[in-house]
């Protein structure tokens, strides 16, 4: 057995050889338990949502919808787009950086660890008499190895981790798009989509051109005289028979004269005006003094907007774009328009397209076209010829037979365009008289009405000539000639302008009752719910049941004189009279 001496002495060779490896150990535990715990913080904080999206970017996308031709905005997406794709590659780059660097530390602890054990081998153990004499450096040695095997075990525990959990991060480009893009609008298409439209009054009688709101908690009653369920009332700025559009809580409307044509915006819950533009200066505008009647004049035709933006036509041919915040984004001018009655048709929209239809003059003149423009720009997407005369109806535009389709009307058709490239698909001979009453679907049936002559509905599922063949029930009882039908898609109610409203059966036309109510109507009906709202031409609101059997629910007097058709938001109702606008109803808290 060795002496003390020698034992001591080998326990000093054994530290000497061994010290190096114990920095190495501790060296490479320390930094694997860094690179771990680094890598488990950045696994649990780096969601897509957090890394690939920001107020900031999010907001730049907003403004950029409201001025789709500001350059500063678009460069100011772009940088922003950038640094959050570099952020996210820089975040991928550091994950499987830091895994490998995490089994490298790991593999040199494991190394080091393994060499001191083997130097404390062959290191000679005292003898059980000089226990004492080493019982400290026994408690150092015990310290020592339990640091070491608890960084392994760390370090292992790391290391098992971020190669068994797959990052949250996407690793392909098109993920990444799909994640930046997710829950705010895409800059590259500037659409809006159905169920953003669904929510406003993007046009003439609603998102869909019938009339029929989204909301079913219109207002019930009302005074004018209390002012009990009236929001609020605002004279109107500008003469004009147009009706109220609406997106979000900003209404829309225009009016003007032969020297004065403008925009208005009003703050849909106070009434107050957010701004108004004049329409000026429009490239090829008349410059001479057209023959406009006062029952229609400037601004008869409504406002129309895609949520990007908003366009105004007038009688005289100026039509112009301008952003929901008032920045006039383009015009050009289609006159002058020759109509005997006025320009008085409303415009319409498909998706990022301005659907524009002018109807002119006699149909042997080949002046009435149907347009598509460019919303942001105002180019022709596409045009088509009409060989109709003027009209003053509004197109629609619907899905029917897997299609888009603009419906429109003028005598004597009733011709279908796909929206995407104004192709024809199907007319249906039929129309007489003067076409004021717009186009309505309902219960996938096409109702149009032949003023004084018929009311008919159409399959708009089949091509060509299919006037034979398409029409699926026609009525000649109680046709309006001024207001259009409504339909809910199991009923269909017609108003004339002598007061008389009538309620068929969608499915084959059939007159199920009638009502006189004796006064002028030139608004059409609307719809929310199960209640049929009605305006007379001197202020009479009425609310009735819309359903198989007459019954009227409220009537009131408002003091007004009203023209334009009721447009429906969340609890409210918007009327402009000849004096007021009106908001009818509360907004929700």
């Amino acid at each position: 057995m060795n002496s003390p001496e020698d034992n001591q002495q080998l326990r000093e060779r054994a530290k000497r050889v061994a010290r190096p490896w114990w920095i190495i150990a501790w060296i490479a535990g320390a930094f694997s338990f860094v690179i771990g715990a680094t890598l488990l913080t950045s696994h649990l904080e780096s969601r897509p949502t957090e890394i690939l999206k920001s107020a900031e970017l999010t907001d730049a996308k907003a403004q950029l919808r409201l001025n789709p031709l500001d350059e500063q905005t678009k460069k100011l997406i772009r940088e922003l787009d950038l640094k959050q794709r570099q952020e996210y590659f820089r975040r991928l780059s550091q994950m499987h950086s830091g895994t490998y660097l995490l089994l490298v530390g790991t593999a040199v602890l494991v190394v080091a660890a393994v060499r001191i054990v083997r130097l404390y081998k062959q290191s000679p153990m005292p003898a059980a008499k000089f226990a004492a004499v080493s019982d400290v450096p026994g408690k150092a040695k015990l310290a020592r190895q339990s640091v070491a095997l608890a960084g392994l075990a760390v370090g292992a525990f790391l290391l098992l981790l971020s190669l068994g959990t797959n990052t949250a991060l996407p690793q392909r480009t098109a993920d990444i798009d799909k994640i930046a893009d997710s829950g705010a609008p895409v800059v590259s298409s500037d659409v809006a989509s159905s169920a953003e439209m669904k929510l406003s009054w993007p046009r003439f009688r609603g998102p869909e051109g019938g009339g029929v709101s989204s909301f079913t908690n219109a207002p019930q009653k009302w005074d004018a005289k209390s002012g009990a369920g009236i929001s609020w009332k605002t004279p109107v700025p500008a003469k004009g028979f147009n009706s109220p559009i609406i997106w979000a809580e900003k209404i829309f409307f225009s009016g003007g004269d032969a020297t004065t044509r403008e925009v208005f915006c009003l703050d849909a819950k106070t009434g107050k005006m957010q701004w108004h533009q004049a329409v000026a200066n429009v490239p090829g505008s008349p410059t001479q003094a057209l023959e406009i009647p006062d029952t229609t004049g400037y601004a008869a035709g409504s406002m129309a907007t895609d949520g990007r933006r908003v366009y105004v036509i007038f009688a005289n041919g100026d039509v112009a774009a301008f952003s929901l915040e008032g920045k006039p984004v383009w015009s050009k001018s289609f006159g002058p328009l020759k109509n005997p009655y006025g320009y008085a048709t409303s415009l319409a929209t498909w998706k990022d397209k301005l659907v524009l239809q002018l109807d002119q003059g006699e149909s042997e003149e080949n002046k009435s076209k149907l347009y598509a423009l460019d919303g942001a720009t105002g180019q022709i997407f596409w045009q088509r010829p009409r060989k109709v005369g003027s009209s003053w109806a509004t197109p629609i535009v619907i899905e029917a037979a897997g299609k888009q389709q603009i419906i429109t009307l003028a005598v004597p058709w009733v011709i279908a365009y796909a929206a995407n490239d104004g192709s024809e698909l199907w007319r249906l001979e039929g129309l007489n008289g003067e076409i004021t009453p717009s186009p309505v679907y309902g219960g996938g049936l096409v109702i149009a009405v032949s003023p004084s002559d018929k009311v008919f509905s159409i399959r708009p599922n089949s091509q060509g000539d299919i006037t034979k063949s398409g029409v699926a029930w026609t009525t000649e009882e109680n046709v309006p000639d001024v207001t259009s039908p409504i339909s809910n898609g199991e009923l269909v109610f017609t108003i004339t302008t002598s007061g008389m409203l009538t309620c068929f059966s969608s499915k084959d036309g059939k007159k199920l009752w009638e009502h006189d109510y004796d006064m002028e109507f030139h608004a059409s009906p609307g719809i929310a719910g199960n209640r049929l709202y009605l305006f007379g031409q001197k202020g009479a609101a009425i609310v009735v049941e819309a359903a198989p059997q007459f019954k009227e629910l409220y009537r009131t007097e408002m003091g007004d004189i009203f023209h334009a058709s009721p447009a429906f938001m969340d609890g409210r109702i918007i009327m402009r009279g000849v004096t007021n606008i009106w908001c009818l109803g509360e907004a929700p808290k």
